[in-house]
């Protein structure tokens, strides 16, 4: 897989602190400052955990979670995070100036296309990593984001001029997004695929790059418990072998894949 080399990461992690905290309808935007990090490449990710709160009475959550970061700014890292379990939901509750450790930025990024237009695809809080790689690519590049609901689509006010779908229809294309890319792809068969979302619609992408035989890259995910590729619980298999996602990805080219559907991935 070509990509461009990762940037080295702080050793160790960082305490920094909550600049904001922003509702977007189902999701959270969680603003992090951070003016003497180095600048991460879009589709890396860092690990994140409050620094209050983390281990309840039963311990849990043990261990930090790994994001894909959204945006950065000279000073600040927007995180998107939805409360779906003990680790989310601490952070999604976290006020301005509370602390969060943050270790990062880690793994390998998108790569710039070798021919034809980016065409950008995301499902759910999958949008977080192809808003900073639209943020570099450029407002032309065509974006197609799918949801479950309306209220779960707020994001698009980040994507300018993006194509929505959501599987109720209460917004846009009453479908998939994948319904979306295929329609895009008749139009233009040249382009470059980004893809981050659930596995089952990353595996739609891989079928469908497959079979027009264009090129795709997937921002893929496993179970992460350190980030640094010791615990190996982010092995996933492809043609060439098995490979650590914080290592080796998390984007990976969707040629190398048999299956994006990779067990144990948080969706």
């Amino acid at each position: 897989m070509s990509a461009e080399p990762r940037t080295l990461a702080p050793f160790g992690r960082r305490l920094l602190r909550v600049a904001k905290n922003e509702r977007l309808g189902a999701y959270n935007m969680i603003w992090v400052a951070d003016s003497d990090g180095p600048p991460p490449v879009p589709g890396q990710f860092y690990m994140l955990a409050s620094r209050r709160d983390w281990g309840g009475d039963d311990g849990r959550p043990y261990l930090p979670r790994a994001f894909s970061y959204a945006r950065a700014t000279e000073s600040a890292l927007g995180f998107l995070l939805d409360a779906i379990g003990p680790g989310t939901t601490r952070l999604c509750r976290l006020g301005q100036d509370d602390g969060i450790w943050v270790t990062g930025p880690l793994g390998i990024g998108f790569t710039a296309p070798e021919r034809g237009r980016p065409l950008l695809v995301g499902g759910g809080i999958g949008a977080a990593p192809l808003l900073c790689w639209r943020d570099q690519l450029g407002l032309k590049t065509m974006t197609l984001l799918g949801f479950r609901s309306a209220d779960h689509a707020e994001i698009q006010h980040y994507f300018t001029g993006a194509q929505i779908a959501t599987d109720d229809g209460s917004v846009g294309h009453h479908g998939f997004v994948t319904e979306l890319l295929r329609r895009e792809l008749d139009r233009d068969a040249a382009a470059t695929v980004y893809a981050c979302g659930p596995p089952p619609m990353l595996e739609a992408v891989r079928a469908l790059a497959a079979e027009r035989e264009v090129s795709a890259q997937l921002a893929m995910e496993s179970g992460m418990a350190c980030g640094f590729g010791a615990c190996m619980g982010c092995v996933v298999a492809t043609k060439r072998g098995y490979v650590r996602l914080c290592l080796d990805g998390p984007i990976v080219d969707a040629s190398e894949l048999e299956s994006a559907l990779v067990p144990g991935a948080p969706h």
